[in-house]
This record gives structure tokens, C-alpha cells and sequence, in this order.
């Protein structure tokens, strides 16, 4: 029988170990649980609980807890560490402490659709929000961007600042879109009206995950073991910001629609102690949808001016200058990253544009740009889209610019798989930067 998995994951400081300790030390749970985290410094649970140490042939470091846990850390491949523990060990539940700065998508993947797949099942993928910290970085509109706290390690050189890094906003909001359970902790340090803010925004960033309050990491084994949440399709187009691409694809209202509606024919509902309509907090989801390319220049002048109530932009973009290059633009806290993640079908030669195209027969073609769009999903607190999408627009490229040399213009966008280029705000912290 498969050994259940639960992948925890959350920003540095947001509380997974302490609430990974009050789990390993509920007497509410009889469970046997192996505890595998990113390195020997992550294994920090109650040191009352620890009881032994002892070192695997290949390095991985296990701790003996108390309670007949165990803690393994992870120094290699994952597959390869988890299989070993599986085949050394005997336990009921294997939690992984994702690192603060780390995506859960690949660890998930693992346990899918990897050699881990065997025996090993994923049963949920937890993500961890400190209410405080989230509320000032993304639920106050309020806040000036040079007021808003930053995340612990963004501006203390642990994420590379100055070498092209990703920004570790936007880490922080892809481990909350990609779950199935968010854990709100440390409300106590933050008033009724601003954790209902804070609820009402990551139910819009991710409209599918249950959400759970609490302080000091205390959670009912209850709610986080035993029950099966994860399904890594849903997962990966469950999302605020790709539900709004895939609603204007279909020709669905977005200009202005509540992402908070919630989906009742999903598999699994809301169990929430309470009610958050997002349109009491102004917090709204948008698509951009055009057949124009952006002029680079003019583009990145927006990206440096970005309205406040700007919460989340993510998408496509076609960038004048960068015909093959289909760029995923991301936008989260004060910077804007833009990375290369794909090429445009209409760049393949004709053979293999004409494979492609009877594979995807639903493909909007034009018959000069061919696949080449921006399509862009905006999510924000109180914020006028009408005035966002005008300046949008007037990025876009003019008739004359069309016919004109898109090489001349001064482009940072990116040009090879997997490079990126970050943007910040004016004001911010940082600078547009290559990697």
C-alpha cells in the first residue's frame, strides 16, 4: 500500500516548523510520520523531540524523534531520497518541508509522475501564509511601496539580489497557486477585517484551495492528514490568474468578474468558517487579450509605473524585437519578471507549423503573426482596469510602428530559454536586470 505524502511549503518565517512540530507532537495523532526537508539547517523541529541522529550511507541526515518519527534531510535528488527512506523505514506519513524558496510544482511532480509515483501517493500540497506580512506586501492598497515590509531574505541578499534572480514575491505567490490547502498563520498578529482581506485575496489568487485560519501554527492533525485533496491537473490550471486566461479563451465575462465566485461542481468544496465576497474587499480578476505586439521601450516604462492596486499580472507576451520568444510576463510585489519559457509556433518552419496546428486544431491562427498574442490575467485590490488596460493599449505598437524595424528599439527582454530579465518599480527596491 502506497505511503501518503503531504508536501508543506510557505515563505521563510511563515511557520512550517512550528507547525510541523505541533504535529509531530499532537497526541491527537497516531500516525507514524517521516519528515523529509530541504537541508540539515531545516531540521529544526523541538529539539525536546529529537532523540537520536544518524547518517545514511549516501549522506541524507535522519533524526529520530521521540514520538517514533522521523526526520530526513534532504541532501541529493528527491526520487531517490525518498525511495531510500521508504525501503529503510517503516511509517505511516511522509511530510516534505519544501524550502521558503522553493516552487512546489516539481516536488509534486515527483511524487506523480516520478520514480516516487510507486510507493509513494500525494495526498495534499500545503502552503503556509504569514497573515501579517501578506497582508502589508499584497492586501493593503493602502501601503506605499516603499512601506511595505519585505519578505525575510528579499532584501537580505538570500535570494541574489543584483544577479537576475526571480523575485521572491513571485515564488511566494506561485506556492499559493499551486495548492489544494492554504494555512493562514499568526492571525493574532493581525485584526478581524485585515485576515478576511487577507482570505479573500488568496481565495482569489487560488480559487480552488480550502483555507484555514489559526496562530502559532496550531492545526488539527485532522486537517492536514488523511485527506485526499491533490490532483495535479487541477492543481496546475487551478490558479486565479490562468482560470481568468482560460475564461477569455472561452469568451467568458472578465472585465471586471469576482474571482471569489466559487466553483460548486469541483471535487472539493470550502470548508471555511466564513464568508469573504471578494467585491466587499474591491479585489477583482481581469483578462488582457490582444494581437499586436508590445513596443519594448514603452512596455517596460509601464512595468516601472504600475498602478498600486496592482496585486498579481500574469501571462504571454509578444514583445516587438522578439518574434520567436514567447515570454511568460509575471508581476508580484514591486517587480515585474520576464522570462523566455517557450517559442511561438508561428517561428517553426512550415513542415512543423503544420504538425503542430493539426494537434491543436482549436488554435487561433493569423494568417500573417500566426499564433503570436498577449494574453494577460490582472488581479487587483480596488483598482481600475479600464485606466490599466488604456495604458496597456498604449503600449501596443502603432500602424506605422508595424511596418517600421522592431530591432532598432532598445529591448531588455530576454532571448534564450530560461533567461529572464526583472523589473522593479520605480522607487523600489533593485532594478531591471538580466540573468
Amino acid at each position: 500500500m502506497s505511503v501518503p505524502v503531504t508536501v508543506l511549503c510557505g515563505e521563510l518565517g511563515a511557520g512550517k516548523t512550528t507547525l510541523l512540530s505541533g504535529l509531530l507532537e499532537s497526541p491527537d495523532s497516531d500516525r507514524e510520520i517521516a519528515v523529509l526537508v530541504n537541508d540539515v539547517g531545516a531540521v529544526n523541529v523541538d529539539a525536546d523531540l529529537v532523540e537520536a541522529r544518524t547518517d545514511l550511507a549516501t549522506g541524507e541526515e535522519v533524526v529520530a524523534l521521540e514520538n517514533g518519527c522521523i526526520c530526513c534531510s534532504l541532501g541529493g535528488e528527491l526520487s531517490r531520497a525518498v525511495i531510500q527512506l521508504w525501503k529503510e523505514h517503516e511509517f505511516d506519513h511522509l511530510v516534505v518541508e519544501a524550502s521558503g524558496v522553493g516552487e512546489p510544482e516539481p516536488i509534486a511532480r515527483q511524487f506523480v509522475r516520478g520514480p516516487a509515483g510507486g510507493p509513494y501517493d500525494l495526498e495534499a500540497v500545503v502552503t503556509v501564509v504569514d497573515a501579517r506580512r501578506f497582508h502589508d506586501r499584497f492586501a493593503d492598497v493602502d501601503l506605499a511601496a516603499d512601506e511595505v515590509p519585505a519578505i525575510q531574505g528579499e532584501r537580505d541578499g538570500e535570494d541574489g539580489e543584483g544577479d537576475g534572480t526571480r523575485p521572491l514575491a513571485d515564488l511566494v505567490l506561485e506556492q499559493v497557486e499551486f495548492c489544494d490547502l492554504l494555512v493562514v498563520n499568526k492571525c493574532d498578529l493581525v485584526d478581524p477585517d485585515e485576515r478576511e482581506r487577507v482570505v479573500a485575496l488568496l481565495e482569489a489568487l487560488q480559487p480552488r484551495a480550502d483555507v484555514v485560519t489559526t496562530e502559532y501554527g496550531a492545526i488539527d492533525p485532522a486537517d492536514l492528514l488523511g485527506v485526499e485533496r491533490f490532483d495535479l491537473e487541477a492543481a496546475n490550471e487551478a490558479a486565479g490568474w490562468k482560470r481568468a486566461i482560460e475564461a477569455d479563451e472561452h469568451g467568458g465575462a472578465n472585465d471586471g468578474d469576482h474571482a471569489g465566485a466559487h466553483d460548486h461542481d469541483r471535487d472539493h468544496e470550502h470548508d471555511h468558517d466564513h464568508t469573504h465576497p471578494p467585491e466587499r474587499y474591491g479585489i477583482t480578476v481581469h483578462a488582457y487579450h490582444r494581437h499586436r505586439p508590445f513596443h519594448p521601450e514603452r512596455f517596460v516604462a509601464l512595468l516601472e509605473d504600475l498602478p498600486d492596486g496592482l496585486v498579481r499580472a500574469k501571462g504571454l507576451c509578444w514583445i516587438a524585437g522578439r518574434e520567436d520568444q514567447a515570454i511568460t510576463m509575471s508581476y508580484a510585489g514591486t517587480e515585474t519578471s520576464l522570462e523566455v519559457t517557450g517559442r511561438w509556433i508561428a517561428s517553426f518552419s512550415e513542415e512543423r507549423q503544420e504538425a503542430y496546428r493539426q494537434g491543436q486544431p482549436d488554435l487561433a491562427w493569423d494568417e500573417e503573426w500566426g499564433d503570436r498574442e498577449t494574453r494577460l490575467a490582472v488581479i487587483g485590490r480596488d483598482l481600475e482596469f479600464s485606466a490599466l488596460e488604456a495604458r496597456l493599449d498604449d503600449c501596443l505598437l502603432t500602424d506605422a510602428e508595424m511596418e517600421g524595424d522592431w530591432h532598432a528599439y532598445d529591448n531588455p527582454a530576454p532571448t534564450g530559454m530560461g533567461e529572464s530579465t526583472v523589473i522593479a518599480l520605480s522607487g523600489s527596491a533593485g532594478s531591471g536586470r538580466d540573468d
